[in-house]
Order: C-alpha cells, then sequence, then structure tokens
C-alpha cells in the first residue's frame, strides 16, 4: 500500500473552534481553549501517524481584520502561509457567524487544493439554519465540500478524517514517526500559562500579555522553569499579580498542574511580570515570542 503524507492546515475566523478540532484530530491538547477571541495567535503544528500515512494538520491564528499591531500582522501572514503550502485546507465557520473576508475565500478558490468547508457547533443551531448555511457555502465556494461539524462533541470528526484520508497525496512522511508537534516544550509551556491569564482575568489583560519561558531545567525528579508575563503597562502587571500576588499565584497554580499532566513529571514554575510598552510592535520581543517561527 503506497504511503500517505500532507499539510492539513485549518483556517477560519477567531473564536469558531479550530483548535477545538484540531485537538480532536491529534488527540492531544496542543492548541489553546477558550472562549476569547484571538486565542491562537501561532501556527501550532500537530502530527498524526500510521504505518501508511501522516498527517500533519495545521491550527493557524483567527484573520485579524484592521490589524492595530505588528503583531496581528504576523499572525494574519500564517494564514498566508497556511494557504500556500496546504494540501488540504479546511475552512472553518459557524452558523450565523458572517465570513466577510472576500479576499480570502477568492484566494481559496484560485488554490488547486482540495476544500472542506466545516460549520461547527452545529448542536447549537436548528437543523433548518445549518442547512441553509450550508447553501450559502456551496454556492459561495461552489468546488468546495461542505460538512456540518460540532468539534466539541466530535459529531462528523471521524467523516472528515475519512475524507482527509481519502484526499492525501502519496508521499513520504515529512517528519519522523515518533513526533506529534513541531513545537518545543517551552513553548507549550508557554501557551499553557497565557490560556490560564485568558481564563482568569478579564477586558484588556489577556489581549495585552505575552508569556517567554526563560529557564527549562529538567533534572531527574523534577523540571524547573521560570517565565516571564510580559504587560503593556505598570496597571495591568498590578492587575495580573492581584492583591498580595494571589492572583498570579492562582494562575501559576493551575498552569503547573496542566504542564505537569502534559509532560508527566513534577513541575516548580515560577513566574514575574514585566512591562514593555511597545512589545506588540517590537521585533525582537516578537522573535522570542516566536513570530518568526
Amino acid at each position: 500500500m503506497p504511503h500517505k503524507s500532507g499539510f492539513v492546515n485549518i483556517i477560519g475566523l477567531p473564536n469558531v473552534g479550530k483548535s477545538t478540532l484540531m485537538n480532536a484530530f491529534v488527540g492531544e491538547k496542543l492548541s489553546i481553549i477558550t472562549s476569547k477571541a484571538q486565542t491562537t495567535r501561532h501556527r501550532i503544528m500537530g502530527i498524526v501517524n500510521a504505518d501508511d500515512f501522516q498527517i500533519v494538520y495545521s491550527d493557524t491564528p483567527g484573520i485579524v481584520n484592521n490589524p492595530a499591531y505588528k503583531m496581528h500582522e504576523l499572525m494574519n501572514k500564517y494564514i498566508e502561509t497556511a494557504l500556500e503550502d496546504a494540501d488540504i485546507i479546511l475552512l472553518m465557520t459557524e452558523v450565523g457567524k458572517p465570513f466577510a473576508q472576500e479576499n480570502v475565500l477568492e484566494k481559496i478558490s484560485k488554490t488547486r487544493v482540495p476544500v472542506l468547508v466545516l460549520i461547527n457547533k452545529i448542536d447549537l443551531a436548528g437543523q433548518e439554519k445549518v442547512v441553509a448555511e450550508m447553501k450559502i457555502w456551496e454556492e459561495r465556494l461552489p468546488e468546495a465540500e461542505t460538512i456540518p461539524v460540532s468539534a466539541l462533541n466530535r459529531f462528523n470528526i471521524e467523516k472528515v478524517f475519512d475524507r482527509i484520508l481519502g484526499l492525501l497525496p502519496e508521499s513520504p512522511p515529512y517528519f519522523s514517526k515518533d513526533e506529534f508537534t513541531d513545537r518545543s516544550m517551552r513553548f507549550f509551556v508557554s501557551e499553557i500559562i497565557r490560556e490560564k491569564i485568558l481564563l482568569n482575568y478579564k477586558k484588556e489583560i489577556p489581549y495585552s500579555v505575552e508569556v517567554a519561558v526563560d529557564e527549562y531545567k529538567e533534572e531527574p525528579e523534577i523540571i524547573r522553569i521560570t517565565a516571564n508575563i510580559y504587560v503593556a503597562r505598570e496597571s495591568q502587571k498590578a492587575i495580573i499579580l492581584g492583591h498580595l500576588g494571589k492572583a498570579i499565584k492562582k494562575v501559576g497554580t493551575q498552569a503547573r498542574i496542566d504542564i505537569e499532566d502534559f509532560v508527566g513529571k513534577k513541575v516548580f514554575l515560577e513566574l514575574t511580570v514585566k512591562v514593555n510598552k511597545d512589545w506588540r510592535d517590537n521585533d525582537n520581543l516578537l522573535k522570542r515570542f516566536g513570530y518568526d517561527h
């Protein structure tokens, strides 16, 4: 039997469930999942291997309209790259969510690769609305195949997987068969910490924060991690720390538990907060945060 391999790139608007879908496919929590927009800021690859195939899934940031910072521009570039190197495109949307990015649809329609339009969160909509949404997408992208799904409840996930497997080109594997992602452990530690910030703070705080892991030292019995949380203003630093440091202690405890679960080992986690008002436009810091990946 010939071996199949390919890049399956997931694109769409913010908060439509792309991360949930990728994690469902890969079987590992690689992408942050929260109800807030702009949760995914990087392009994250998850790799699924079998004897006769390798699927490289790619979760991209949600499309940012009118980018306000260089960070947003770099996030949108990940989407451009995902359109260029895809063997299969998964365009993810949901019932009743307007998709006005005609430039993105135009680029998708010009690609010569298979496109699957996945209408997510159908468990939250009636059948009539789902059928109407499918008809809209069949008219907008007539060459694509439209499939209603619920990534959270795994409805039709197996059907999508079977379609992907059928569409994969014949190719040797792109990565070693024992890999499940192209990202480092430091990256996932920083993402876990950022997820806890997204879950614990409101208003502008989660969108003004980035995390950098300064030290990741693996010892026989424990992993010692030091990470810096960058914010844009002193007032944000005070909110992150909380009264007597209680807020950041809560974030640290939640993050440590998830990191231990991810790495399968005891973890000592030290968090500090630094202020840099221009970090979202600072080339050096953005590279340090992995935006040139």
